[in-house]
């Protein structure tokens, strides 16, 4: 029986269970066999009331609440805070506190409550509340993106089959998410597959006793936001990667809200907990702070404490994912043509474009004619996560496909059509399409700053070349150098051209006509590029972490700003008396007040608050005798380079100006 049947027995029989992955008592085990076996002799088939039909044909996932339902019910999305349920149910949160003592609980505004207290305080002021069930059913392919792929509207499939999860492992970086899969990968392929093991296509199938899982390998540095937030797009489960040791990381939190965005279900690894600093139970609070309540602590997220290092864990994970999978109810189709999204795709010297894919419905067979992103492609081979070549892929299975004529954009779509024609076709549209639409950019862009560029001084703008070794590094990396100089309007940074693949002599050529530097992601060049950029003049740079890149280029972008200027107010000084000196002109007999003068320093002279100029020092003498400087309480003479008509009581203010370098 499915969990959902099971959760239910249970309760008939009295046993009070939070959720499918709770434990239960031998005894009560044998008393479900024993309920089991009864109703298969005797039991007729359950009768399905009018509002489970109408919910199961709905099939949608039910608005969390809280919403009225039948008049004064409440449905509430659990795990809910003191504060919450206040407002639900129309009460101040000292009273509800206030009777929480009274029912010898005691809890703060911000604190989680469980569902039984919740729903004893709401009957305690006449409010039914009802739990907010999770429910997320697949019924439906794939929707392309692109209207001109999804000229046909796809439609629901007729032969819905079960079909593996597909999981994002997500956390903070050194968090062991790469460490994870690994572990799990290599104690899921027999000895004859290890070869493959190395085989890197950015996602990888798992067997096990209960079903098929896919995991999606995505990077975790912070420059890979972008590429995260991608990756829960066509996930169904994330699996939030926590070191045990370390907590809750800004990383971690960027994780959740991609995940919560992408309204998929959280599963939380704590992993690390091996270590002896190991501190799960305060992970599970910080979790909760973030509205992540484990189960333990009377929230819905699952919480699995695991060890990369020892596999400690590791199959209670799998164990998790599959029964999460079970009350999700994935299905697809897996007839018809296939569509799905790009992983990963990059340019190869023997092979060209290649893609990583993720068959969302249908299958995905050699020979097939589809339109990825905005290129046309006939499959001249498919291989799976291991490096083998097969002859088909079904839904939920990651395969690298060969055969198209341009490397497409991770995360793009791709749809099978009728036959090349049609796919050529569909691509030409949409090449000029992309066209047209970079030529108006373009354009617009020149007409709009035109005229502002001749009234203002121009902006200062590096220009930069960018190729890396996949598509998905490429967009990731550019995505992070544009956000470098954020709302600053008097330095651009601008990405002429970014590509896949080792830097070639039409980049030089690029770089060498518009004066830009060309930088390098996980790329190689030879020997005869680097002459001819040397030839040229272009500066080519090397990077194999990206963290690298972008404090590069914002130590570059800084260096272009002009520095603020700002007064340091350095002394003052009264004139005393006046003096005429044949070599320097009228000399002013002054008594330093504040600070001291220096010869070389910048003055300005004020009379009665008004200033009359700003001039150097140019001598500064102490009974005839030339000094350096003068500090306060001492007179001294001044003389200024280019003003001599000083007035008894001028005041004279000494100061220079600091240039203070700008950040971004």
């Amino acid at each position: 029986m499915t969990s959902k049947e099971l959760l239910s027995l249970l309760r008939e029989l009295g046993i009070e269970v939070k959720s499918h992955s709770s434990s239960l008592e031998e005894e009560q085990v044998a008393l479900v066999r024993e309920k089991v076996e009864i109703k298969k002799k005797k039991a007729p088939p359950p009768e399905i009331t009018v509002e489970e039909e109408k919910e199961e044909k709905k099939g949608d996932e039910v608005v969390p609440g809280p919403e009225d339902v039948k008049g004064e019910a409440l449905v509430v999305k659990f795990p809910v805070t003191v504060r919450q349920l206040a407002d639900y149910i129309d009460q101040r949160p000292n009273i509800l506190i206030k009777k929480l003592l009274e029912m010898g609980v005691f809890a703060l505004l911000n604190q989680f409550l469980d569902e039984e207290t919740a729903i004893i305080l709401g009957s305690e002021y006449g409010r039914d509340i009802k739990p907010y069930a999770t429910r997320r059913l697949e019924t439906e392919a794939p929707q392309i993106e692109r209207k001109e792929i999804a000229e046909k509207p796809v439609e629901e499939g007729k032969n819905l089959q079960p079909r593996g999860p597909v999981v994002t492992l997500m956390g903070h970086i050194d968090h062991g998410k790469t460490s994870i899969l690994d572990a799990i990968r290599r104690s899921r392929i027999t000895s004859g597959e290890a070869g493959g093991i190395t085989q890197h296509i950015g996602a990888y199938r798992v067997e096990t006793e209960h079903g098929e899982i896919v995991f999606l390998d995505t990077p975790g540095h912070v420059a890979f936001t972008s590429m995260r937030a991608r990756g829960a797009e066509f996930t169904d489960l994330v699996i939030l990667v926590v070191a045990a040791d370390e907590g809750i990381m800004p990383q971690t939190i960027e994780a959740i809200n991609h995940a919560r965005a992408a309204g998929v279900p959280i599963i939380v690894a704590l992993n690390k907990i091996d270590k002896s600093t190991s501190r799960p139970d305060r992970v599970r609070r910080q979790l909760a702070e973030q509205g992540l309540a484990p189960e333990e602590m009377g929230g819905e997220t699952i919480c699995v404490e695991v060890s990369a290092v020892t596999k400690e864990g590791l199959d209670h994970l799998l164990e998790m994912i599959l029964l999460q999978a079970e009350i999700m109810e994935l299905k697809a189709d897996p007839d018809g043509p296939a569509s799905g999204v790009v992983i990963e795709a990059k340019l190869t010297a023997d092979r060209g474009p290649v893609a990583t894919v993720l068959v969302k419905s249908g299958t995905l067979r050699r020979g097939d004619s589809l339109v990825c992103d905005i290129y046309a492609a006939k499959i001249k081979a498919i291989f799976d996560d291991l490096g083998k070549a097969v002859p088909e892929a079904g839904p939920s299975t990651p395969v690298e496909i060969i055969g198209l004529t341009g490397v497409p954009e991770a995360g793009a779509v791709f749809r099978v059509v009728k036959n090349d024609g049609e796919a050529r076709e569909i691509s030409s549209r949409l090449r000029e399409a992309r066209r047209e639409k970079s030529w108006d950019d373009s354009r617009r862009l020149r007409l709009e700053d035109f005229f502002q560029q001749i009234a203002q001084e121009k902006v200062k703008e590096l220009a930069l070349i960018l190729k890396g070794d996949v598509q998905g590094s490429v967009e990731a990396v550019s995505m992070s150098l544009q956000e470098i100089t954020g709302d600053n309007k008097s330095i651009e940074l601008k990405i002429i051209h970014s590509g896949v693949g080792n830097i070639s002599e039409s980049d030089i050529m690029l770089a060498a006509a518009s004066q830009a530097v060309i930088i390098g992601f996980q790329v190689e060049a030879d020997n005869k590029i680097k002459l001819l950029a040397d030839r040229e003049g272009v500066e080519l740079r090397f990077y194999r972490v990206i963290y690298e890149i972008i404090d590069d280029i914002r130590k570059a972008l800084e260096g272009m700003l002009e520095p603020e200027l700002k007064e340091v107010l350095l002394g003052e000084a009264l004139v005393k008396e006046l003096f005429k000196i044949s070599k320097l002109g009228v000399v002013a007999g002054c008594i330093v007040d504040k600070g001291k003068f220096k010869r070389g320093n910048r003055v300005r002279v004020l009379r009665d608050d008004e200033v009359i100029t700003t001039d150097v020092i140019v001598s500064l003498r102490r009974f005839k005798e030339s000094v350096e400087e003068v500090s306060a309480g001492k007179e001294c003479g001044i003389s200024l380079a280019n003003f001599h008509e000083y007035q008894i009581e001028d005041r004279l203010i000494s100061f220079e100006v600091e240039k203070i370098p700008q950040k971004l």
